[in-house]
């Protein structure tokens, strides 16, 4: 008659035993802290993570910075505007912009420094498989903080645009 025990070190070597089935495994080395768990491993989260402009396949350096640096760029000026020290003034708007401008700029400054200090090539992940090709060398990354700095003041610069006219969108609805 075989005892507890023995029957839980007999499951032990079916795999398709409950109990053998882990939550947390290690994607390949546990040392290295690429582990799979139920979230990064999820094709819901492997789509979004691959989805983003960073991971997107087919896209040029120039065009994952354009994307990452407009969506930084729009998003920014609206706290430098709401809590400049200008704010309640007619020029706080305009310096919310510049503000903006100026981290978009010093954000530019650490992707280029980034570049010449020789980074490390990228590592395939669980949830990134395949990382990019452009971020393997120094022209790749100087190209995606082209496209950042561009994207960035583009993206200011729209952002600022719609709440300085945010009083004319009024007006125009309410006609509608």
């Amino acid at each position: 008659m075989a005892t507890f025990v023995d029957k839980i070190e007999r499951s032990n070597e079916r795999p398709s035993d409950p109990r053998n089935q882990e939550v947390v495994n290690p994607a390949s080395d546990p040392q290295n802290g690429n582990l799979a768990t139920p979230i990064n491993a999820s094709g819901f989260t492997k789509a979004f993570i691959n989805n983003l402009p960073a991971y997107r396949k087919g896209l040029s350096p120039l065009r994952r910075g354009l994307e990452v640096g407009l969506a930084h760029g729009y998003w920014l000026v609206g706290p430098f505007v709401t809590f400049n020290p200008l704010r309640y003034t007619d020029v706080g708007p305009i310096a919310g912009l510049f503000s903006a401008i100026g981290t978009i700029l010093i954000a530019t400054l650490a992707i280029s420094l980034y570049a010449v200090s020789n980074p490390p090539q990228p590592v395939a992940t669980i949830t990134t498989p395949n990382p990019p090709q452009a971020f393997r060398n120094e022209e790749g990354w100087n190209e995606y903080g082209t496209g950042f700095f561009l994207g960035g003041i583009g993206g200011a610069i729209v952002a600022y645009t719609l709440l300085v006219n945010v009083g004319l969108f009024q007006e125009f609805l309410s006609i509608l």
